[in-house]
């Protein structure tokens, strides 16, 4: 899938570039509206009409609000009814077999399981247009009237799939064609961006996540302490680079468009704190749940026990928006647990403690990436009592010297290190150095049958 869809990329972009730059400024977001749907249709056809339900029942719903905004009360049912569309469809799709097994084990029942598959970015798409129609309840927005604009702000393809999550307040004075500036720095650093986040994804990701896979593939009796700490230090790396990844393509595409969508990573594994890794790390989630749950439950301005319960609501949500399985609300409540802790307890002791801090974020990390990484709770357990039993075996020195220089490259390019040096080198530097990563990674596209993309799933 993920294969079909880059070659799709490849295919599509330029025949789509084309078309958009010479189309009239008024008809650009037309153009990229029928692209997006086009693009949305190739990946999931059957759920087409779920992308234009969310755009009409969101965009009628903002109308109508603006329309009624001194009647709080009708403007309280209008939000209720993208509410319900907007979470009611990610619960029925991404949910309700969850539920269902749950149901069936708690009252002995044997209720059959939907035969349903995530729409492709519902759990992206869903947060854009839900945010969008709290920010007109709120008035912090305009409602769009023009059906064409906002059905082009919700089916952008370039972050459709996987984010960054982009609220409307964020791009909307590009959405309009006229205020978006298409030139060739735009592109130029459009191109830039893409080939980055490309080669993030298929160099370092594809190859630092076959280390993973081949670990976590043996049988796990097999598998000693130094195995297993190497095989979630791998997964770490895979997760960053793959996701991180797509972000730079997608923040690189839509640059290439005209928009500036927000920043989603910022070289989160540099953090001193499990706080500060979660404002570095899917920064455009954590702003969604902060800004439309933490928040509007009093945040931090409260109570300790209201604080507590604050947090809790808002981890529990973290979990849960990733996936429909026990391990995801573990994980969640895992963070949860450190985040409080930090908060209330060591906040000081981890300023004035550089190197402490550093190891004690990454440690804390690793052990979390194992229950994000890992569905199975038995299984889990089992991997997590591996980590800490003293078994040694030599077979650990293999799989390190194989991967030795991609671990390498993958810790350095962790760090701002890598952007430091880039951003000095001249600029003809630079071009040759973009035009190699693009053609090695097509080459190790075509040639490579590893090529997974972890969010996809969520």
């Amino acid at each position: 899938m993920v294969f079909s869809s880059l070659l799709f990329i490849f295919r599509f972009l330029p025949i789509f570039f084309i078309i958009y730059i010479i189309s009239p400024t008024k008809y650009r977001n037309l153009v990229l509206l029928t692209g997006s749907l086009l693009f949305y249709s190739f990946g999931e056809p059957k759920y087409f009409f779920i992308m234009i339900a969310s755009i009409l029942v969101d965009y009628f719903v903002g109308i109508n609000i603006e329309k009624n905004f001194k009647d709080r009360k009708k403007c309280r049912y209008l939000l209720l009814i993208s509410i319900l569309f907007n979470m009611g469809s990610l619960f029925f799709f991404k949910y309700c077999n969850f539920f269902i097994e749950n149901i069936n084990v708690i009252l002995g029942l044997s209720i059959n399981k939907l035969s349903l598959t995530l729409p492709l970015g519902i759990s992206f798409y869903s947060f854009q247009t839900l945010s969008y129609s709290i920010d007109v309840y709120r008035g912090d927005i305009k409602a769009e009237r023009n059906i064409i604009d906002f059905g082009a702000f919700v089916s952008s393809f370039p972050q459709l799939i996987a984010g960054p999550i982009v609220k409307y307040s964020d791009i909307n004075k590009e959405i309009k064609s006229e205020n978006r500036k298409i030139n060739f720095d735009n592109i130029e650093e459009g191109i830039e961006l893409f080939i980055i986040g490309l080669a993030k994804k298929v160099l370092l990701a594809n190859n630092i996540g076959i280390l993973w896979t081949e670990i976590y593939s043996k049988n796990i009796n097999d598998i000693t302490m130094q195995l297993a700490w190497l095989g979630i230090l791998a997964f770490s790396f895979q997760i960053y680079f793959d996701f991180s990844g797509y972000s730079s393509m997608a923040i690189g595409l839509g640059r290439m468009l005209g928009f500036t969508f927000p920043r989603n990573f910022n070289f989160p594994y540099i953090s001193r704190s499990i706080r500060e890794f979660w404002r570095r790390w899917h920064i455009t989630l954590s702003s969604w749940l902060k800004e439309y749950i933490y928040i509007p439950l009093g945040g931090n301005r409260v109570g300790k026990f209201r604080y507590f319960f604050n947090l809790l609501i808002l981890w529990f949500f973290t979990g849960f928006w990733h996936g429909a399985e026990y391990t995801f609300i573990l994980w969640g409540l895992y963070f949860f647990v450190l985040v409080y802790i930090e908060s209330r307890f060591i906040k000081d002791f981890l300023s004035k403690h550089i190197v402490l801090s550093h190891i004690y974020t990454i440690f804390f990390l690793l052990i979390g990436w194992c229950i994000f990484a890992i569905d199975d709770l038995k299984t889990l357990i089992f991997y997590l009592k591996k980590m800490f039993t003293l078994s040694y075996s030599i077979e650990w020195i293999y799989y390190f010297k194989n991967y030795f220089i991609v671990l390498i490259v993958c810790i350095i390019s962790s760090t701002p290190l890598v952007l430091r040096v880039y951003n000095k080198l001249n600029k003809s530097i630079r071009v040759v150095i973009i035009f190699l990563l693009f053609i090695i990674s097509i080459a190790y596209l075509v040639d490579s049958t590893y090529n997974p993309f972890l969010y996809f799933r969520f």
